[in-house]
């Protein structure tokens, strides 16, 4: 029983990564979008009024991206919530290292040349 617990939340991460990784590429390209608009306007020698409506519009897709990554994170801390609920508290999804130190805490490594010397 535990096995198939196990089995069914790596299946469950790998596509709750798949997603994260899908909203952080569309929201990257979204900012790109926003970023071109005015200087190829400005290329263009229009005026910002010609691509208002289309900015503001690219902007607002943004935004929805933005909220879309939030309740992402959100599904993802239930799902951390769950994991513990039905027994695998243990179990990690392999992405626990990705989180930054706890504050006040940073370890640098000297460059590889500095410590041959």
């Amino acid at each position: 029983m535990l096995m198939k617990r196990r089995n069914a939340c790596v299946k469950v991460a790998r596509e709750l990564f798949a997603l994260e990784r899908a909203i952080d590429a569309a929201l990257v390209k979204a900012a790109e979008l926003n970023a071109v608009m005015p200087i190829a306007t400005q290329e263009a020698n229009l005026s910002a009024v010609v691509i208002q409506d289309a900015f503001e519009r690219s902007a607002a897709t943004f935004a929805a991206l933005a909220q879309a990554r939030r309740h992402v994170v959100d599904t993802h801390h239930c799902l951390d919530e769950t994991k513990v609920r039905i027994g695998l508290k243990t179990f990690a999804f392999g992405d626990q290292d990705k989180l930054p130190p706890p504050k006040g805490i940073l370890e640098t490594e000297e460059p590889a040349e500095r410590r041959a010397a």
